[in-house]
């Protein structure tokens, strides 16, 4: 099985995700890994994506989701999958792949990133990623504002049998 995380910058993604695969021997991949360059640069000057820059790394994550699923190998990847196209791309094809949104607040979110240091990711680009957010349909939705442990305990008896 393989559990997408998503949610806009600040969620929680990595954080829950590498502590969620952790906790149960899982491989984890953190959506930032498959960025090309020109991405990272592009974000790191305050400029969000579009969706022709989006394409590449959509593919490379369904690819990393693919090899697992083919390997039979339990992981845990995040990804922001604002769009639900973004989701059609990461969620098509063969193999069980659960998608779990982490949602919350703009005020909790835009805390979380002002107090991170070094990621490519501005304060100034959360309105963005909140403006283009489409909430999925049909995923479990975990509400940010409890713990990480709370989060983890929600997603485990969702995710595990």
């Amino acid at each position: 099985m393989v559990v997408l995380l998503m949610g806009v910058a600040g969620s929680g993604k990595t954080t829950i995700g590498r502590q969620f695969a952790a906790g149960l021997g899982w491989d984890f991949a953190d959506a930032d890994e498959f960025h090309p360059p020109a991405n990272v640069a592009k974000m790191s000057a305050g400029v969000p994506l579009n969706d022709s820059d989006r394409t590449p790394w959509l593919a490379a994550i369904r690819a990393y989701i693919d090899r697992q699923l083919t390997a039979g190998r339990d992981a845990v990847v995040t990804c922001s999958a604002l769009k639900e196209r973004y989701r059609a791309v990461l969620l098509a094809g063969p193999g069980p792949v659960k998608l779990v949104y982490l949602r919350g607040t703009a005020e909790v979110l835009s805390s979380r990133i002002s107090s991170r240091q070094g990621h490519f990711m501005k304060p100034a680009m959360l309105a963005s990623q909140l403006a283009a957010l489409e909430e999925p349909a049909g995923a479990l939705v975990i509400d940010i504002a409890q713990p990480p442990e709370q989060i983890i305990a929600v997603l485990r008896r969702a995710v595990t049998p």
